[in-house]
């Protein structure tokens, strides 16, 4: 995967308008279903993450001398991570959800906007 870099002037004027903006995007409300969906996917990206942290947390680890490893119990130990991952998700502990889904919800505002402003009406 590759990373690509943002121009600092690109990443000036937007932090720019941010600030001058009180970091709310102007444009229509997002409704109820749209902000339930961009917390949906915004707790499933968080849980994805937090279970690959997981899986790679447990590959550093030597296997368990006192049951043995085997299939089942690498089935059990996936299973067991996928948990903990929901049950971080749904905490909010890493931050992550919450600043997908604001980012999200500023996304359904500007597209609101756009859709408002290309239809003609004020």
């Amino acid at each position: 995967m590759e990373i690509k870099t943002v121009p600092l002037d690109i990443a000036a004027t937007t932090a720019q308008n941010q600030r001058t903006t009180g970091k709310k995007a102007a444009g229509v409300e997002p409704d109820a279903k749209t902000r339930a969906s961009a917390k949906k996917v915004a707790t499933e990206f968080e849980a994805m993450f937090a279970g690959m942290m997981l899986k790679s947390m447990r590959s550093s680890l030597s296997p368990n001398k006192l049951t043995g490893g085997g299939h089942g119990e690498e089935v059990f130990q996936s299973m067991l991570d996928q948990e903990y991952a929901s049950a971080i998700a749904k905490q909010g502990s890493l931050g992550i959800g919450s600043t997908i889904e604001k980012q999200l919800l500023e996304d359904a505002r500007r597209q609101g906007a756009a859709r408002r402003n290309a239809s003609g009406k004020p």
